[in-house]
């Protein structure tokens, strides 16, 4: 039996890169993943993210390769359709096992974006998009979770929402993502009693190709590398690794853990 087998998956913003990463795994290890995006084919817009692709979307990538998907489009910062979409996967499937909420981002430029120039529509988006998106999410599934006596879920932080950027540059985005990850402490205080864990990963620079085609090149620069221990760029297979050990048992005495996957990227300052 693979680890995951007759278990529930929700992965949001699997419709490209890291969130598909997410699905995929979960789907080789047994799992029913319910896969939602505001695009499933939010990956057209790189071209690298459409080469990788094996299908025309995550939902047939999985079910060409055996397994059982469901795919959903909405906007997570949409409360009313995340409840909603959470309700036809609990009847499809009879219950959620896992979620890892994967959906959100950044908008603007660095220097258009610091503690205090953010425009405001931006600084909302960008908030709904990462912080309500992934409360909204945790919310809707918390009680067939806690009804079940058990459960698993993985919110997504940044290194940017552990550390500030010199400039100051995004400073909306780290903040919403240092919301998420003491968010996720308390989540994991409210769960635990219910055999429920939550914890949060903080990517550091991952690959994707997305990333990989912004920046112009396959590798980090010298100076960008200077600062990772490792002195590379993550992988999208390391991320999900680190999602499979904390969606299966081998983390079931670990909860309320910030873990970032970031090659030991300095963190002075």
């Amino acid at each position: 039996m693979a680890k995951l087998d007759r278990k529930v998956a929700i992965v949001t913003g699997a419709g490209r890169g890291l969130g598909r990463g997410y699905a995929l795994r979960l789907a080789e290890l047994g799992a029913k993943v319910a896969v939602s995006d505001l695009d499933l084919h939010s990956y057209e817009d790189f071209d690298a993210e459409a080469s990788a692709m094996t299908g025309d979307t995550t939902v047939d990538e999985i079910r060409a390769a055996g397994g059982d998907a469901l795919g959903f489009e909405f906007d997570v910062g949409d409360r009313d359709a995340m409840f909603a979409m959470v309700d036809d996967i609990e009847k499809a499937w009879g219950g959620v096992d896992i979620l890892v909420a994967n959906a959100g981002g950044g908008r603007g430029k660095p220097m258009e974006t610091t503690a205090t120039t953010v425009d405001p529509e931006i600084l909302e988006l960008v908030l709904r998009m990462n912080l309500l998106g992934t409360i909204h999410s945790c919310s809707a599934v918390a009680p067939i979770m806690k009804n079940q006596g058990s459960g698993k879920i993985v919110t997504v932080a940044s290194y940017a929402g552990l550390v500030a950027s010199v400039g100051g540059g995004y400073a909306h985005y780290g903040t919403a993502k240092a919301a998420i990850a003491h968010y996720t402490r308390y989540l994991a205080q409210e769960l635990g009693p219910f055999g429920i864990t939550a914890n949060c990963i903080a990517p550091g620079v991952i690959g994707t190709a997305r990333i990989l085609q912004l920046v112009g090149g396959s590798r980090a620069s010298n100076s960008a590398a200077d600062d990772i221990a490792l002195r590379r760029y993550g992988t999208v297979d390391e991320c999900a690794r680190v999602v499979e050990f904390l969606t299966t048992d081998l983390s079931d005495y670990v909860t309320g853990a910030v873990i970032p996957i970031d090659g030991g990227w300095n963190r002075a300052g």
